[in-house]
């Protein structure tokens, strides 16, 4: 059933089949553009995320061994090193780094399942507070139970940690920039990977290492960089300022995790648009939406 024709029906009081309506909104919003490519030889085979993970290691050498600096692309850990040289080697594959990209989608599918059902528990947390918030009176107590009232909002706020890779998967932001659409598919894939690289995984990188002690912090970690002794460490958890005094050192901590997680989406997203450089129509894809483009 075609959407428009659901919510017409809607207006005329037929009966509307809100699975089907619901469906169409779904598989509407974004499809994978059809590709019809020419294979590119300016990579050499070598996937373009390759082509920045040998840059990136060959000034990371640089910086490490002729220039004395203390920004961190001169003082790489053995884990940094190891994930530039990982890229590098799996861009000669191009099958395997088909197959991490399946990957971290898989994980954006579970965490999408997760947020459909918060989705849920934060109706009902808020449809019990708006019942006993009428009902209190006959108890003569302002709040009956303070951690439903945390609850809400708790995992009003998990829901949105946790659904932003799927929404990047799915392509479900709009796009401002308005002369993207009528660009042709490799232009859109140059376009996306250099400001995805140049701009958007720096700041997820430095997102994630500014929240680490904050995460860290909120589990109970001590400003002297020690953790609790003892099994019981959710009594050290920061708590909630709300009645019912819940934890939110675990949700702070969920920062984190998006962060990570939408750092593997945006790492993705440049496998699929690398492979379109390449003119791999295979392997490659792009996203295009229905909705008319915004410009803000």
């Amino acid at each position: 059933m075609n959407s428009d024709h659901g919510a017409s029906d809607a207006l005329r009081g037929d009966d509307v089949d809100v699975d089907a309506a619901l469906h169409d909104v779904e598989a509407e919003h974004v499809e994978p553009v059809p590709l019809h490519l020419e294979t590119t030889a300016f990579f050499g085979g070598v996937h373009p995320l390759g082509w920045v993970a040998g840059i990136v290691l060959v000034v990371a050498v640089v910086f490490s061994t002729v220039i004395d600096t203390d920004y961190q692309i001169g003082n790489f850990g053995p884990g940094l090193w190891l994930l530039f040289v990982g890229l590098l080697a799996l861009s000669i594959k191009p099958v395997a780094l088909h197959w991490l990209r399946i990957g971290i989608e898989r994980l954006s599918s579970l965490t999408k399942t997760m947020a459909w059902i918060l989705v849920w528990a934060v109706f009902l947390f808020q449809f019990f507070n708006v019942v006993t918030r009428y009902s209190n009176d006959l108890v003569e107590t302002d709040i009956l139970f303070g951690e439903v009232v945390s609850l809400a909002t708790i995992s009003f706020g998990l829901l949105f940690l946790l659904g932003i890779n799927f929404g990047v998967r799915d392509g479900v932001n709009p796009r401002i920039d308005f002369w993207w659409a009528n660009f042709a598919a490799k232009t859109k894939a140059w376009l996306d990977f250099v400001i995805h690289s140049l701009l958007l995984i720096p700041f997820v990188w430095m997102a994630i290492r500014i929240t680490q002690p904050y995460a860290a912090t909120s589990l109970g970690r001590k400003f002297n960089g020690e953790w609790p002794s003892g099994f019981r460490v959710w009594e050290t958890w920061e708590q909630s300022s709300d009645a019912g005094q819940l934890p939110v050192g675990p949700i702070k901590a969920m920062i984190l995790v998006a962060f990570v997680l939408f750092g593997l989406q945006v790492l993705a997203e440049l496998i699929k648009t690398g492979f379109v450089m390449m003119g791999n129509a295979d392997y490659g894809e792009l996203k295009e939406t229905d909705v008319p483009q915004r410009i803000e």
